[in-house]
């Protein structure tokens, strides 16, 4: 009798698991993946520049002023709808702009920005993803927001929106800011 209940119990377990999925889903954004690197500080890093590979950038050279660090890639569909906003809205952030070039050959990535236009004030290219990995870094698009003292403040997952540079980012930014005078 209690083997034939056993398959029963089971699927039991398996649809309570389903409905709790389905139940955190939707009570949790999902794009706001908990960080550990949230107040702590950034991975240091030297990348070659996209441009110019015999030249470097790296957590040193953007030590004492706030920076956004955003992970992008040709070969990204979702990067393709965060860019043009970039493009529209990344002066306007009033911090330098660090573009992430992830997994994705130098001649890929410019071409890329040759045809959509770079928002960035600076790319890095980290083609093996070894730094990525030290950020935490699943996939792309993601952004990272760095205080002067190198210190994570915020992670996004997902593309930027309008709605995330006015709720999220500039309010963020405008604290670093205050908080460096």
């Amino acid at each position: 009798m209690t083997t034939r209940l056993l398959p029963f119990a089971g699927f039991l377990l398996v649809l309570a698991l389903l409905g709790f999925g389905v139940w955190w889903s939707g009570t949790h954004d999902l794009r706001e993946v908990p960080s550990p690197l949230i107040g702590k500080p950034a991975p240091a890093f030297s990348l070659p520049l996209l441009d110019d590979p015999s030249k470097s950038l790296g957590s040193k050279d953007l030590a004492g002023k706030p920076y956004l660090l955003n992970v992008f890639a040709s070969w990204c569909v979702a990067c393709r709808d965060e860019h043009p906003i970039l493009m529209r809205e990344g002066k306007r952030l009033g911090i330098r702009l660090v573009g992430f070039n992830y997994k994705d050959p130098a001649e890929d990535a410019k071409r890329w920005l040759a045809q959509y236009g770079n928002p960035y004030d600076d790319v890095v290219a980290d083609l093996p993803g070894d730094v990525a990995i030290d950020f935490g870094v699943t996939g792309a698009p993601e952004t990272f927001l760095v205080d002067a003292d190198g210190i994570v403040r915020y992670k996004y997952i997902s593309p930027i929106t309008p709605q995330v540079i006015a709720t999220e980012l500039l309010p963020r930014i405008a604290k670093l800011q205050q908080e460096t005078k």
